[in-house]
């Protein structure tokens, strides 16, 4: 592709975007880059942690570790695409991004989405599985089946966002090339274009309607499932035991889906443009780092192993090396 292309109502060839950020008030440009730089370390020390942890403890080599992995991984890249240029624009005057730096991060934030969607929905099915038929779960989620759910998220997001992405850059920008965002987001990429978007508007419609709709169908007839089979639980610590492991995948699917909802179910007016600013906040810094925390916190494997492996670390630090004999 090539970036040089384009040009604005002046004849001019246009190289960079302007990202207008969060806020234009200079005074809080300092606080923001404090606090985002804060909430990145916090998603970069949660999900590495959850991806060491894991491949620390054997007892954790299980299916539903596996995509918990793949999801800290999609978080860790999801955060990452978006946070190191927002961190620099807000010390920086000139808040630019080049057209090919532009479409990378475009690419990458439809990709990752897409990703998360279906890991999270792969994650349900598992926990499908385990809870309603768990006699037959390792027959139903071998390793061959559970390699090939953690790699269909990647496959499907990563060849879809690069369809989005090419039918959005290959649209004519001669408006301006000032976004009001703090990445190069879909939408607000459309509103600069002076060409026909019928075609890219249709396609984003019915990609997201699709993804969305989709697997967050699979997602809640699992649910209902699951729900259904620990009701039917005699035991008041089998209930408890299943509630703990299906508990914590629940409160990522609410904070992920419920963030998304409210950003796609509104029009696409200028009064709102603000409002979707804040919205994407949440599904592209809060939920990757809360993540983390909420599977740590409601699962006991994982505590559990994060206390083993704390105790092996105060042991090899305590340990007195052997007297030599001379």
């Amino acid at each position: 592709m090539n970036f040089q292309e384009f040009s604005n109502k002046n004849g001019s060839v246009i190289t960079e975007f302007i990202l207008l950020g969060l806020t234009n008030r200079r005074e809080l440009q300092p606080l923001l880059f404090v606090l985002f730089l804060a909430v990145y370390f916090v998603t970069l020390i949660g999900n590495l942690g959850m991806i060491v942890l894991i491949r620390l403890d054997s007892r954790l080599h299980t299916p539903m570790y596996l995509f918990l992995t793949n999801l800290a991984f999609v978080d860790l890249c999801y955060t990452s695409n978006a946070t190191p240029q927002m961190l620099t624009n807000f010390l920086s005057e000139k808040k630019t991004i080049s057209f090919a730096g532009c479409f990378t991060q475009c690419y990458l934030f439809i990709a990752l989405l897409l990703t998360e969607l279906y890991m999270l929905t792969a994650m349900a099915y598992d926990r499908f599985v385990a809870i309603c038929n768990p006699l037959r779960c390792s027959v139903k989620m071998s390793r061959k089946i559970c390699i090939s759910l953690a790699a269909f998220p990647y496959v499907y997001g990563f060849s879809d966002g690069l369809f989005q992405a090419i039918l959005t850059f290959h649209l004519t920008f001669c408006k301006s090339n000032v976004i009001n965002h703090f990445y190069c987001a879909d939408p607000p990429l459309i509103k600069l274009s002076c060409s026909e978007t019928n075609i890219k508007e249709h396609a984003m419609l019915i990609s997201a309607g699709f993804n969305f709709s989709n697997s967050l169908t699979i997602v809640l007839v699992s649910y209902v499932f699951i729900i259904a089979a620990i009701l039917h639980i005699k035991s008041a610590e089998g209930r408890h035991k299943a509630f703990s492991t299906y508990g914590s995948h629940m409160m990522a699917v609410i904070l992920f889906y419920g963030t998304l909802f409210c950003m796609y179910v509104r029009p696409p007016t200028d009064k709102t443009a603000e409002e979707s600013k804040i919205i994407a906040v949440f599904y592209t810094f809060v939920s990757p780092m809360l993540n983390p925390m909420t599977y740590s916190l409601w699962n006991k494997d994982v505590k559990r192993a994060l206390k083993n492996v704390l105790r092996r670390n105060m042991a090899s630090k305590m340990a007195i090396p052997p007297l030599s004999n001379k």
